[in-house]
């Protein structure tokens, strides 16, 4: 499989198979193909693995895409001003998404629900319970609200992130909340009672425009009921 992300920040992947290869979305992820892809629509991994995905922000069901008779061509587009970044999965390289990021992956890679460890950073961190993992081998794409930055940490390095910043990181990183300091602070340095802290060793993505801080910013925007 060849690719090709265009698009800017409005962006797509438009995907280049041989005969008989397979990409896989969740339903409503492709955008346009070749007339000789089939499409397949099925649980893929049993209710268990659908349950999984659902909880994880994804649809139950995904749909297979194989081209059939010759070379084949299918596009993913983007549900939302932002970048759409390529992961190489390895059993040496399992990717920790946020929930929603998966967009579209080769039949090799396995998508499940990945489990906060602690219930703190769960409920305070921002990002939820649940997130999403990535196994098995091959390539993925994943969908993040703005621009992402990338930062490699060394073994017990840290970084500090405002909530919902975290875009991804590698299943080597471990992840928990530290309480900002200071009563002041809390209430009115607008940066809320918690920070998300990704600790090394491994790598990290940060997005640069969570969709939850821009329905925050239009909510103002939107007249509201008198009933």
């Amino acid at each position: 499989m060849k690719y090709n992300i265009q698009g800017g920040t409005l962006p797509v992947v438009i995907c280049e198979l041989e005969a008989g290869e397979k990409m896989v979305t969740e339903g409503g992820g492709m955008a346009w193909m070749s007339p000789n892809m089939n499409m397949e629509t099925t649980s893929n991994g049993g209710i268990g693995k659908a349950l999984g995905r659902a909880f994880s922000g994804e649809k139950m069901f995904q749909n297979i895409y194989t081209a059939q008779g010759g070379p084949g061509m299918i596009a993913f587009a983007s549900s939302f001003p932002g970048s759409i970044v390529p992961f190489e999965i390895s059993p040496d390289n399992e990717m920790i998404f946020q929930k929603s990021a998966y967009l579209a992956g080769e039949s090799g890679v396995k998508l499940s629900v990945h489990f906060r460890k602690k219930i703190a950073s769960g409920l305070f961190g921002g990002e939820g319970f649940l997130m999403q993992k990535a196994t098995g081998k091959g390539v993925v794409f994943a969908e993040f609200d703005g621009h992402v930055i990338k930062y490699d940490l060394q073994a017990g390095q840290q970084i500090v992130i405002d909530t919902g910043h975290l875009a991804a990181m590698t299943s080597s990183c471990s992840l928990d909340i530290k309480t900002v300091a200071g009563v002041k602070n809390k209430l009115f340095g607008g940066e809320g009672f918690f920070n998300t802290v990704i600790t090394g060793p491994g790598q990290v993505w940060l997005q640069t425009l969570p969709l939850s801080n821009v329905a925050g910013v239009l909510r103002a925007y939107f007249p509201t009921s008198n009933s």
